[in-house]
């Protein structure tokens, strides 16, 4: 595992930041940590880099306690709120990055082409920082965080800042990092971007985990059905029994059913039970749904 938590818990003057977090992250995932605004996400990423200490509870990343300095070096991290050096180009921030890592003058002038040509800044640093567009500051944040070629990616809200040609660009760029078996653990509010970058998620609020899992499990075959017929009372039951959630909103019956393979099970209830079925929509079970219901579940 290259992180593996054990019951880990944070407190600030006796409140919780979090809780009895317990997580596993395998090596080449791309995990979401999802949660509100004040949930604990930044809490546990920072207990995870060694930047806060835990109150009690374990963990180990990368194979070692937390702080670990070995470890360390194999770690990637882009803070959501942060601010560079304006008065540097961007090539001598990527070199003074560079040094704090410790790495090698050799390596380092291998490695900063590389990062700027993954994040699309090949050509542009050698302009101060300060000459950067918003977008321009995150991707150079994303280069910094990828400089001494990571094992482990820490992204805070990496796609914030950026128009959708550079969001995509970095969903790119996460799809190769997991190509190379590089594990990502992503922090964002943008779920669609969750959706199609990442392969497991953490659901967590008020400093707890409230539900994980991969994301497959929790949008891959749900539908969620609308139907509007009428017919015997007893067609309502059936549709309970093969549904995993049902409500009556005005005329209309809502169900959520665990693949798309039900939809003309439901279909058919109706009909073969007597029933006229007026009309029948269908749509997919988003990642917004899944979080809203689990965020509401917990109210």
């Amino acid at each position: 595992m290259i992180i593996e938590t054990f019951n880990l818990t944070k407190l600030y003057a006796g409140q919780p930041g979090c809780r009895d977090i317990c997580l596993s992250v395998s090596e080449g995932q791309v995990f979401g940590f999802l949660g509100p605004n004040g949930a604990g996400k930044s809490t546990v990423v920072k207990t995870l880099l060694g930047l806060l200490k835990p109150t009690s509870g374990q963990a180990l990343v990368l194979g070692r306690p937390l702080g670990d300095n070995q470890a360390r070096k194999k770690i990637g991290f882009l803070p959501e709120n942060f601010r560079f050096q304006e008065w540097l180009s961007g090539r001598e921030l990527l070199e003074f990055h560079g040094a704090m890592y410790g790495m090698e003058r050799g390596n380092l002038k291998e490695r900063i082409p590389a990062v700027l040509e993954m994040v699309k800044l090949q050509g542009r640093e050698k302009e101060r920082i300060q000459a950067y567009s918003k977008g321009m500051q995150q991707r150079l944040g994303i280069a910094s965080a990828l400089l001494p070629d990571p094992e482990l990616v820490f992204l805070d809200e990496p796609t914030s800042a950026l128009d959708p040609i550079g969001r995509k660009e970095v969903r790119d760029i996460i799809r190769d990092l997991r190509s190379a078996s590089k594990t990502v653990f992503l922090n964002s509010h943008l779920l669609s971007e969750v959706e199609m970058t990442c392969d497991h998620v953490a659901f967590i609020k008020q400093g707890m985990i409230l539900d994980q899992g991969r994301l497959s499990n929790f949008t891959g075959g749900k539908r969620q059905v609308s139907l509007r017929y009428e017919g015997d009372p007893h067609i309502l039951e059936l549709i309970r029994e093969n549904s995993q959630e049902v409500s009556i909103e005005n005329d209309r019956v809502q169900a959520t059913v665990a693949s798309g393979d039900m939809i003309p099970v439901l279909a058919a209830i109706v009909v073969q039970n007597g029933g006229r079925l007026y009309e029948m929509t269908t749509t997919s079970y988003s990642l917004e749904d899944v979080f809203i219901n689990i965020m509401g579940e917990a109210d």
